[in-house]
Formats: C-alpha cells, sequence, structure tokens
C-alpha cells in the first residue's frame, strides 16, 4: 500500500486490500501494527521535558512565548498536559490557575491547546479539554476561559460544543497577527457531588 498528498488528501492505492480509494490524511497515520489500536496517552509537563511544549508552540501558534509563559504552565501541575500519540508528542494543553476578582475563588486560564495538523479529529484535543474540565469539576473551580482569534472558526467552534460561550470581545488583542482581535470564551463549570 502507497500514498501521496494531493492537495490536502491522501490518495491510497491498495493491492487485494477492501479500502476506500480516497481517504483523509488522518486515515494514514501510521498504526502499530495490524489490528492493533494506537493510544493516545496524557502526561505532565515538567523541567524535563519541557522542551517538547516549546517546539510544539513554535509548530502550532503564531505567537512566541515568553518564560512567564513557562513558569505558569509549570506551576499548574496536572492543569498542563502534553498529549501522546503512539509515545509522539503530538500536542498539548497549557493552563494557568488566576484569583477571582474579589475574592478566593480560582479559574482556568487555557493560554494554549494545539494538536499537530496531521493528528488532528482523532480526539486529542478533546482528550485534552476533557481532562482540564474534570479537573475543575473534582476541584470544584466554576470557570474557565480563553481567548481565541476572532477569525479562527474552527476553535470557536470546537469549544462551543463543550459548552464555552463568547462572553467578550477585545480589539486589538494581539500584535503582530492579523486579525489583532479576539473573543473570549468561557465556560461556567459545575462543581462535582459531594461526597458522604
Amino acid at each position: 500500500m502507497f500514498g501521496f498528498m494531493f492537495t490536502g488528501k491522501w490518495i491510497e492505492r491498495s493491492k487485494g486490500l477492501e479500502r476506500y480509494p480516497w481517504r483523509k490524511c488522518s486515515d494514514f497515520i501510521p498504526r502499530m501494527g495490524v489490528g492493533r489500536e494506537v493510544s493516545i496517552s496524557l502526561d505532565g509537563v515538567r523541567d524535563k521535558n519541557i522542551m517538547q511544549l516549546k517546539k510544539l508552540n513554535i509548530a502550532l501558534f503564531p505567537v512566541r512565548y515568553n518564560d512567564k509563559y513557562y513558569a505558569d504552565a509549570l506551576a499548574s501541575g496536572e492543569f498542563t498536559k502534553l498529549a501522546y500519540y503512539s509515545d509522539i508528542c503530538v500536542g498539548a494543553i497549557a493552563c494557568r490557575l488566576e484569583k477571582k476578582e474579589g475574592g478566593g475563588q480560582v479559574r482556568v486560564y487555557i493560554m494554549t491547546l494545539g494538536v499537530l495538523a496531521p493528528y488532528r479529529g482523532l480526539g486529542i484535543g478533546t482528550k485534552l479539554l476533557n481532562h482540564v474540565l474534570d479537573l475543575c469539576s473534582k476541584q470544584n473551580i466554576s470557570e474557565v476561559y480563553l481567548h481565541v482569534q476572532t477569525n479562527n472558526e474552527d476553535a470557536i467552534n470546537f469549544y462551543k460544543n463543550f459548552g464555552f460561550e463568547i462572553t467578550e470581545t477585545i480589539h486589538n488583542y494581539y500584535t503582530n497577527i492579523t486579525p489583532p482581535d479576539c473573543f473570549v470564551l468561557t465556560r461556567h463549570t459545575l462543581p462535582s457531588p459531594m461526597k458522604k
């Protein structure tokens, strides 16, 4: 079996295999043997693997992040994760824990969530976001928010599927990228039931 890239889609030719001749790029991510499922796993970010997060961010985002971003990611503990697809680092979520104004409650700011393009559509971003939302519920954190560039319709729709709502528009939020405006997307989480 072999394939080649043509206008963003893979064309597959196979000998003796019952397959559709036209497949998405994500169908061609290497599998670990016939019939064996490939696992998606999450791992914490530590000093020893922070370079993986830095390399992912360079590949994924048009913004360069400073040392404070990485310090906040490390400080957030379980709220920042790397995603692995068959032991290949392909995505990450990085969060910052913030005190809410006027009170002692904590909220979570999603600084970044990204998955390398060939691995999108496999549930990796969903697994990363669900991990953070589950942690919020378990720790009774009621608010999660993030900024999304106003023209990033895929991201906006992704977050809306998880109950996020556009709560604000900030003009000229970004520098050096067009458009410079962003939406603030917010989700209020429900705390997990109290154990008796």
